[in-house]
């Protein structure tokens, strides 16, 4: 099979994930972070801390990976561990002062990139590229893709 001259969508989609994350790895390294770290901080409540079980799934991780980032995290001082009052079995991941600093620095740098192309993409152009990318998740999630 010949090779497309037109790059398929996965390839586009990749491409874009992949700058995304270099964008964002470099802003976070101004602070000593990574995306990874930005992500997990973002996912857990700055009151009420996160079931650690809760955060693989809310972050597309898997729980070994997220494991060690939760350990790095740990190591620099950015969360802490309490057990879960609701559930003897797992433990709260908390943010410490510093934590909360860098969430809200995470959360700038969200809100700056959605800022920035929202405005210079046209309102009706970002509707339908979110559309879109729904309907692909959709497919993937109900295994119509390979399983036809």
């Amino acid at each position: 099979m010949k090779m497309l001259k037109e790059k398929t969508i996965d390839q586009l989609i990749r491409e874009t994930w992949m700058q995304i994350t270099k964008l964002y790895n470099e802003e976070a390294a101004k602070y000593e972070g990574t995306m990874s770290v930005g992500y997990v901080l973002l996912k857990i409540d700055p009151v009420l801390g996160a079931p650690s079980t809760s955060l693989a799934p809310k972050l597309g991780m898997e729980p070994t990976s997220l494991s060690r980032t939760l350990k790095k995290m740990e190591e620099k001082g950015l969360i802490y561990r309490e057990p879960n009052p609701d559930d003897g079995r797992s433990v709260l991941i908390k943010l410490t002062d510093l934590g909360l600093r860098m969430r809200d620095k995470s959360k700038e740098t969200v809100l700056r990139f959605n800022k920035v192309l929202n405005e210079s993409i046209p309102e009706e152009e970002l509707e339908t590229f979110k559309k879109v990318s729904r309907q692909i998740l959709q497919l993937i999630n109900e295994n119509k893709i390979f399983n036809k």
